[in-house]
């Protein structure tokens, strides 16, 4: 029976240095001595590497875009293909929609100023806040996730996987802290409002004993590197189940302001111009279906 640890690893601060990724492997910070990715679709990501290898990768210290695997020719490790969302692309997608911390390893790299000197360095753990599809420097499309440093809690559980499933008889506990912003500006109350609460992808109207709710979404989502306004024409009214899937590549709007894959318009009020340029941004880094 075999268990993935998602979250710190016990008698290894942050800042211990390791010699060789065997050494990490050893010690369980990251199992895989090859691979960037630890983790399965199924299961998520519990551990990543970080030593520059692909040249999409962005390290900014507490804040990393790093990109996913896949589509490199074995040589010349350069581009060559498409990156798939599978395998560990899609693990890290897992993590990111279940909330599951990954654990970060820096590795020796010329280009980064945050990566340690030789060897290689567990950094922490880290939340992946977000996962797209770009177009990469040498032209194909490859998936890229932005992990955020979690801060460093004493009592931050260590939370089991088994996958080899419950023993018989045998009632096992998991505690996941799940953490999904939800931004409350006053351009997005404005939104609400004008919407009286009502979901513009499917009408739903979410009432409970303090009120109605819905949340405000971001067609192109805020900061680095989307850097979309919060602005009317970048928002919109949805219920909780649509700002995920707006969130998540499962809800994409064409030019026309028709849900992808549906005959089915987004409901839009006079007054509520919405960006074609966003829509289109959302669609081409975000939408499944295309």
């Amino acid at each position: 029976m075999s268990a993935r640890v998602f979250g710190h690893i016990a008698g290894y601060d942050e800042g211990s240095l390791f010699d060789s990724r065997r050494q990490l492997s050893e010690v369980g910070i990251h199992r895989p001595t090859m691979a960037g990715i630890s983790g399965t679709p199924n299961e998520g990501a519990d551990s990543i590497v970080v030593s520059g290898g692909y040249e999409d990768d962005d390290d900014q210290g507490d804040e990393i875009v790093y990109t996913g695997h896949g589509g490199r020719d074995p040589n010349t490790f350069q581009q060559t293909s498409d990156q798939l969302l599978e395998r560990g692309n899609a693990a890290l997608a897992y993590s990111c929609i279940n909330g599951l911390p990954v654990r970060v390893v820096r590795g020796a790299a010329r280009a980064s100023v945050f990566a340690p000197a030789q060897g290689y360095r567990y950094e922490g753990l880290y939340r992946v806040d977000d996962y797209w599809h770009d177009q990469g420097h040498a032209g194909f499309l490859v998936w890229r996730f932005r992990l955020c440093k979690m801060e460093r809690l004493s009592l931050l559980p260590t939370v089991l996987f088994d996958t080899q499933g419950q023993t018989a008889g045998e009632t096992r506990r998991q505690q996941i802290t799940y953490q999904r912003i939800i931004r409350d500006t006053q351009q997005g109350r404005e939104i609400k409002a004008l919407y009286d609460y009502r979901c513009q992808g499917c009408e739903t109207r979410l009432v409970g004993s303090a009120g109605p709710y819905a949340e405000a979404a971001h067609i192109r989502p805020l900061g680095r590197p989307h850097n979309g306004p919060d602005s009317r024409e970048n928002l919109l009214c949805l219920c909780p189940n649509h700002h995920v899937l707006l969130d998540y590549g499962g809800f994409a709007i064409t030019d026309s302001l028709t849900i992808l894959g549906s005959n089915r318009k987004l409901i839009v009020k006079q007054e509520h111009r919405i960006s074609v340029e966003h829509i289109r941004y959302h669609r081409t880094h975000y939408a499944v279906q295309q």
